[in-house]
């Protein structure tokens, strides 16, 4: 898939719910298969977004209005996934309890009506 980083990157970041290479496949008229080989052929970590956001933030921030860095933990539960360094308990105070998944953070840096995620 031609220019798929810059596709993918695009989709995390303009996407408003979950993203999944489901989604993301439906969107782009493509097949589910074509989207998760491209996916495992890549790095896509937090580095890779901020290296890729890094210079919108930067313009972003040489403006005179108020910068709000927000950051938001999740859980991801993985009910039925075996534990491993990625997959442990959690305490989701949603639920009220501990579950088992993945503990993630995000960031967004927002600059009046725009905003970029960081992490």
């Amino acid at each position: 898939m031609e220019n798929f980083e810059d596709l993918y990157t695009d989709y995390l970041i303009t996407s408003t719910s979950y993203t999944t290479a489901t989604g993301m496949a439906s969107l782009l008229s493509v097949s589910h298969d074509k989207i998760t080989r491209s996916l495992s052929q890549g790095v896509y970590d937090s580095k890779y977004l901020w290296e890729y956001v890094k210079p919108y933030v930067q313009e972003l921030t040489q403006s005179k209005e108020t910068i709000v860095l927000s950051f938001d933990d999740s859980i991801e539960e993985k009910r039925y996934t075996d534990e491993s360094e990625l997959i442990c308990w959690h305490y989701d105070h949603t639920f009220g309890r501990s579950v088992r998944g993945v503990n993630f953070l995000t960031a967004f840096v927002e600059v009046g009506e725009c905003a970029c995620p960081v992490l």
